[in-house]
């Protein structure tokens, strides 16, 4: 088994996600989240996107149809014209906050796997109608529990992350108890943005004991 346990082989099992929510911050202007939800599952991948790849990713979502192609509408096109199809996308990696995404591309000859922004790949992904896959070990440290069997909302592991950096806003001077209260709130009120900086101070805190 090359050295790996059971339990990291499972953990680079590749799990299917499909696009759940595009939410707009309530409290930042200008901020998105791409929220993905693990198929069969209750596990939720929240992303900030900046407000360009947002609006690209929910034009297709709503099949509407601009005047003159976008940016990403004009590489289908192109792909297409050359006899190339977007297979699968995978966010495969997660580094020091950022995600890292691979297209999964054919031909009649070959198969090329190319590196992506996470945005730009999933506002391909809903484009080609591919399906969207990422592995267990980024769900396990990036990913939200939205409930038990109870009911409940569950903290993540490890910190949310995104692709853009973001300011430590009011959370400073609130303690453990109320941010924790904080967060069953804003994920109530569906507000990801809000949710993934919360999320990020508890964490901070706690490696910081």
């Amino acid at each position: 088994m090359s050295g790996k346990t059971l339990r990291e082989i499972g953990l680079m099992k590749k799990i299917e996600l499909e696009i759940v929510a595009l939410s707009h911050s309530i409290t930042q202007t200008h901020s998105y989240a791409v929220v993905l939800g693990e198929v069969n599952g209750l596990r939720r991948l929240p992303i900030v996107i900046g407000g360009f790849e947002a609006q690209a990713i929910a034009v297709a979502l709503e099949k509407m149809h601009p005047s003159r192609p976008l940016t990403h509408d004009l590489m289908k096109n192109f792909m297409s014209a050359f006899n190339i199809d977007l297979q699968e996308i995978i966010i495969c990696d997660l580094q020091e906050g950022i995600f890292y995404s691979k297209l999964l591309c054919t031909s009649e000859h070959d198969t090329v796997e190319i590196d992506s922004r996470t945005s730009d790949a999933l506002a391909l992904a809903v484009r080609f109608g591919c399906p969207i896959y990422t592995y267990d070990n980024i769900l396990e440290s990036a990913g939200i529990l939205m409930e038990d069997s109870s009911g409940k909302k569950k903290l993540p592991r490890e910190a949310v992350t995104t692709e853009t950096s973001r300011g430590s806003d009011d959370l400073s001077a609130l303690s453990l108890e109320e941010l924790n209260t904080l967060l069953t709130e804003v994920l109530e009120q569906e507000d990801y943005i809000r949710a993934i900086s919360i999320r990020d101070e508890i964490n901070s805190r706690k490696r910081g004991r």
